[in-house]
């Protein structure tokens, strides 16, 4: 179950882009929807998520949408040094994606050079800026048929 700050427009910071990773999981806003700054847009989405929840349609998140949206998917910003299952779930939505380029070797729980030239290799087949740093572009970009993500993939999303 989610919690968080009253979020309306104006607010910024990490619960705002947490709420947008959970709108663009749920495909209610596109993966540059993701900016940290809670605008129209993102309270649109809430809107229609609070009509379709039978919530008070006020575009604000207070306790009540918290409560009634999706878990937060595990998303986080990885790169070269990191490890755990993060990673793990990285390197298996790479393999997953089936391409020579990204394919990260052994799936090992570490961001090591040849999951980070994976990713390098993922992020400009996806026309995503290429740093090899699995942010939330990275991670949220379309990755092909049926609106899977990277994200998706990976088996990190919770919708």
């Amino acid at each position: 179950m989610n919690s968080g700050p009253t979020l309306s427009i104006g607010s910024t910071g990490h619960d705002v882009r947490r709420l947008q990773r959970i709108f663009v999981m749920t495909k209610a806003l596109a993966p540059s929807g993701i900016t940290g700054t809670f605008n129209a847009t993102t309270q649109q989405a809430v809107k229609d998520f609070q009509q379709g929840a039978g919530l008070t349609v006020d575009g604000i998140v207070g306790p009540q949408t918290w409560q009634a949206l999706p878990a937060d998917p595990n998303t986080p910003t990885l790169s070269r040094g990191a490890s755990g299952d993060a990673v793990t779930g990285l390197q298996k939505g790479l393999k997953k994606y089936s391409t020579p380029a990204t394919d990260p070797g052994t799936v090992d729980g570490d961001f090591g050079p040849k999951t980070e030239a994976a990713v390098k290799a993922y992020q400009q087949d996806r026309a995503v800026h290429v740093d090899g740093i699995v942010g939330d572009q990275t991670w949220w970009a379309p990755a092909g048929a049926a609106g899977a993500t990277l994200a998706s993939l990976s088996g990190l999303t919770t919708v």
